[in-house]
């Protein structure tokens, strides 16, 4: 699975937003923090759901690894 990320510099900090699944949004020190923080909030996202049953049953959780910039 591969999930897209919007990511900016603003003021100094990294910050990154997440159209799909809705509501992720975080941000960073850096760019290396700021995908560390992605990783969390869409992993967080996605454990939630899966606890409110809002993913199919079929459907699994699985870690991803960002790719090089």
């Amino acid at each position: 699975m591969k999930i897209k990320a919007v990511i900016w510099q603003e003021d100094g900090i990294w910050c990154g937003f997440v159209p799909a699944p809705l509501g992720c949004h975080t941000w960073g020190d850096n760019y290396e923090h700021l995908l560390k923080m992605l990783q969390d909030a869409i992993q967080g996202w996605l454990e939630v759901a899966s606890e409110r049953k809002e993913l199919d049953p079929e459907k699994q959780l699985v870690e991803i690894s960002p790719g090089n910039k």
